[in-house]
């Protein structure tokens, strides 16, 4: 099949750790062409939904891992699926992205994951969908809702709606001096919305990632550890990872929201587990898919290369 991918610049990839490219090596391996292009390339013009597009090949050679095409302009149902894989941050520019590609994919091409359900899913509110999986929980930007929850639960988590890889994230506890001036900082004196959680002490044992593909859940995850004195299980923070069989827990969690998420057209989806309980839901570009597979039995790229042909061979 001819497989697009939007994503970052090449040259930020890292082919150590990066799940995109794991993605690329796996459809290549199989025989399917790849195109990448990055969010500026895609352009609507004469009714159509274009692109500049790069056919690429990889190589394997740890300096220079790929080999690039000249570029070619194609509407993008000259493809068969296209992957947003583009990292956050999820701005306005990301949103006109989904326009673009809900466009496209009402004439004809495939897209993973679907644009709506990107928009619709904030990878931090989409959890309250689901109130019996998650940690007492508050999204606002009154600051007397914010004292008043944390004097009820004692140690809370506040983050932004819009933070990834552990920025902006504080934990604070009833009577912390501190709680005026973070309020201040991650509302902007109350202009933005946040979200507070009760702090979930099991972090000490690991983040846990936890990926589902194409409505069924990767038998193993990802526990990032946070270092001694840290509350925050990013390996961007620090964190160390270790591969782990999913608990019973993980498992109702997970079997839980897969079939729904598929249903959806979110056929990749990162779920982080702390404990017993979700802290997050992961749709725009879930990592660890190399972590995963170098520490347990099972080829998570394998994986969602299965989805992605099944998708593409049911029409």
């Amino acid at each position: 099949m001819k497989l697009g991918i939007i994503l970052d610049p090449l040259d930020r990839i890292n082919t150590k750790k990066d799940s995109t490219y794991a993605m690329m090596v796996e459809a290549q391996q199989r025989g399917h062409e790849i195109f990448t292009m990055q969010q500026g390339d895609l352009a609507y013009a004469d009714g159509r939904v274009l692109a500049q597009m790069t056919p690429l090949q990889i190589t394997h050679d740890k300096t220079h891992w790929y080999a690039a095409q000249a570029p070619l302009e194609l509407p993008l149902n000259a493809l068969d699926v296209v992957l947003m894989r583009k990292d956050p941050p999820f701005d306005m520019e990301y949103i006109y992205s989904t326009y673009l590609l809900e466009r496209a994919q009402q004439q004809g091409v495939k897209v993973v994951n679907d644009p709506r359900a990107l928009r619709d899913h904030n990878e931090k509110f989409a959890i309250t969908e689901f109130p019996d999986l998650i940690p007492p929980t508050l999204v606002t930007r009154d600051a007397g809702r914010i004292r008043a929850f944390v004097a009820q639960q004692g140690d809370a988590i506040l983050k932004p709606l819009d933070g990834m890889g552990g920025s902006r994230i504080f934990r604070v506890r009833h009577g912390d001096l501190n709680l005026n001036v973070i309020m201040e900082t991650l509302t902007q004196h109350g202009h933005h919305t946040i979200m507070v959680q009760r702090y979930v002490p099991e972090i000490a044992d690991g983040d846990k990632r936890i990926l589902l593909i194409g409505g069924e859940v990767v038998p193993y995850l990802l526990a990032r550890i946070p270092v001694a004195g840290e509350h925050r299980g990013n390996l961007a923070a620090g964190a160390r990872s270790e591969v782990r069989p999913l608990s019973p827990r993980d498992w109702d969690i997970a079997r839980a929201l897969a079939p729904q998420m598929l249903q959806r057209g979110l056929v990749l989806v990162g779920l982080d587990v702390i404990g017993d309980y979700m802290t997050e839901l992961n749709v725009t570009s879930p990592t660890c898919f190399q972590e995963i597979s170098q520490g347990s039995d099972c080829n998570v790229a394998g994986m969602m290369l299965d989805a992605l042909e099944r998708l593409v061979e049911s029409g």
